[in-house]
């Protein structure tokens, strides 16, 4: 977040960008961003920690139905059959690998799926908020990442992580100190990249190609992480999963006469 603020607020200095500058009326036309924010934040960070990487990507996936239910509630867009098939694929997938997860955990399950939830609405919202032009691209980061900077310092606090951070030894290691700020420089990159993408494309096509970069996570979990307990009807799932994403990764655009397409 400060990372983001800072090198936003250095390029409007600089004015290599513009946005609009901070005013009363900002936090309305913010609503309700930042708190689906921090929802991803806080409920993303617990849903990791209790579940297995394979069964946390997997379960990620019903993100993906939920934005296309809120795109047509909120949007007004129905994707065409061959896209919703895609979802229900997807989906179906999910099921089968979460009907034998032999590490079940129903507090993990239940912050993945408000995760889920939080994923999903902020796709949709931004992408309204984008369409409305009132604060632009540049804008909507800015704003989202000063709203929730000391939100998220509380709930840091309150957590009991600040002190081990503080306390950690390598903030006197120079090398840790660059290629941590180099880390923070790039969750910016990674949030523009986001927002670039819906703002061409829709919120659907980014949650959907979002599950790519989790395809090496998945299989990588599953040796490396330790807690992940095999079955071949979980393991199948989990492949079912994979293939719709690898081998339709066309479908996740919606109507060309309205977006346009990522993979272009």
């Amino acid at each position: 977040m400060v990372a983001t603020i800072v090198v936003l607020y250095i390029a409007k200095l600089l004015k290599l960008i513009t946005f609009p500058d901070l005013s009363r009326d900002i936090p309305l036309k913010m609503w309700p961003l930042p708190v689906l924010y921090l929802g991803n934040l806080i409920f993303g960070l617990g849903g990791t920690q209790r579940l297995n990487l394979p069964m946390f990507t997997v379960l990620r996936r019903f993100s993906i139905f939920l934005t296309m239910i809120l795109e047509f509630v909120v949007l007004r867009i129905t994707p065409n059959w061959m896209v919703q098939g895609t979802v229900f694929c997807m989906i179906g997938g999910a099921l089968i690998a979460a009907s034998d997860d032999l590490a079940f955990d129903f507090l993990g399950y239940l912050f993945i799926m408000i995760n889920n939830v939080c994923t999903a609405a902020n796709g949709v919202y931004v992408k309204k908020k984008l369409e409305s032009k009132e604060l632009g691209k540049y804008g909507l980061l800015f704003y989202n990442a000063l709203f929730m900077l000391l939100p998220s310092i509380v709930c840091a606090y309150l957590s009991g992580e600040i002190k081990p951070a503080l306390d950690y030894d390598g903030w006197k290691n120079p090398w840790f100190l660059g290629q941590f700020g180099l880390s923070c420089v790039m969750g910016f990159i990674l949030m523009y990249s986001v927002i670039l993408c819906t703002q061409h494309n829709s919120a659907l096509t980014t949650t959907i190609v979002g599950c790519l970069k989790n395809t090496i996570i998945t299989y990588a979990g599953m040796v490396v992480g330790g807690d992940y307990i095999f079955s071949w009807t979980n393991f199948m799932g989990l492949n079912i999963r994979l293939e719709i994403i690898l081998i339709k990764p066309e479908k996740c655009t919606v109507e060309p006469s309205y977006y346009g397409y990522l993979w272009d």
